[in-house]
Formats: structure tokens, sequence, C-alpha cells
């Protein structure tokens, strides 16, 4: 028997910059044929259609937001100065981008979620997980005295999780002229709350 000659987890990471850019209805199987340098039938055989790839995708995208979560469990500084460099790094994100593809979960939520079961899982794990980052470093905060211990951690968590998605979303539909403020005056609002 003869094995593959490709990673599966490089093919889909070439995949979800493919999905990224096009969306997923947009996206053709010659898109990700062209993408991804497979054939039909090689991507057919290992992800089984156009679904499997976008959901593999998805769950590779996990290790392109992992770097925000580390950012989160920084120990030496502060946690309302490491949630502002997040949202800070955010808007470079957006800022620097030519295309304009903010953040694929958050566009795989507005386009695929509510007709896909898995995705609606896959991008539920992911919100999960940068939630919980953010909750452990608000407490961190509250504990410490630097942040307010009034509200809720995991309320604040869920807050910034919908603020980040935000951002990601203004990034990509906020006039280019007025782009940076508009993401900067989120930014002052949502650290009031703190």
């Amino acid at each position: 028997m003869r094995t593959k000659e490709f990673e599966p987890d490089e093919i889909a990471d070439a995949a979800m910059k493919v999905f990224w850019q096009r969306g997923y209805a947009a996206t053709s199987i010659q898109d990700l044929v062209d993408g991804t340098g497979l054939s039909r039938s090689s991507l057919y055989s290992t992800f089984e259609n156009k679904q499997g790839l976008y959901q593999h995708a998805l769950r590779r995208y996990q290790t392109v937001t992992q770097a925000n979560v580390e950012l989160l469990a920084s120990p030496e500084a502060s946690p309302k100065a490491l949630i502002r460099q997040l949202l800070m790094r955010i808007i470079e994100d957006e800022l620097s981008d030519p295309l304009r593809r903010g953040c694929l979960v958050a566009n795989a939520t507005l386009e695929m979620a509510g007709q896909d079961d898995a995705v609606a899982e896959l991008v539920a794990h992911n919100f999960q997980h940068l939630k919980k980052a953010l909750e452990k470093l608000i407490q961190r905060g509250q504990q410490s005295g630097e942040l307010s211990a009034v509200k809720s951690p995991r309320a604040l968590a869920r807050f910034f999780v919908n603020t980040i998605q935000g951002l990601r979303v203004l990034g990509k539909g906020s006039p280019a002229q007025q782009r940076r403020q508009c993401l900067l005056d989120v930014i002052d609002v949502a650290l009031d709350t703190l």
C-alpha cells in the first residue's frame, strides 16, 4: 500500500488560507486544488469533501490563535496591560492585512455556524479556549487588586471575547480612513469595564 506523500495538517493550513480569503461558500473545489497543490481525488480521499476540509482547517486555525492565549498567560505583566496588548495586536492584525480577512473563526461563525453543527462546535471551542485564558487572567487581576472584583470574571471574559470578535468585524467593515480610530475607540471603552 502506498503512503500519502503529503501531511494532512499542511494541506489543511493551505486550505485554511483559501477559506480565510474567500469564505466557505465562495471557495470552489478548484480553488482548493489550486491552493493546496493536491488533486481532487487526493483532497476527497483525505478529507472526504469540502466540508471535511473546512472543519479540519478550523481546527488548525487554533494554532494561529494560540499565540494570543499564550500572551494572556504571561505572569510578569499586569492583567490590564496584557488585555490591552492583546486588543492592540488584534487591531494591528486588522490594519496590516491588505485582504481584510478578519478572523477565520468569526467568519465561520457568521457564515456557517448557524447551518452546520460541527462548525458551530468548532467555533465554540475556539471561543471557549480564549475565554478561559481571559477569565484566568481577570481572576489574577482581581485577586491582586489591580482589577475591580465587582464584576464576574466569567462575564468579563465573555465580554472581551465578544469585543475581540467585534474588532475583527469592524476591521473588515469600517471605512479605511476611520478604521484605526474606530478600533481604538472600542479598546478604550472596553478597558474601562475593568
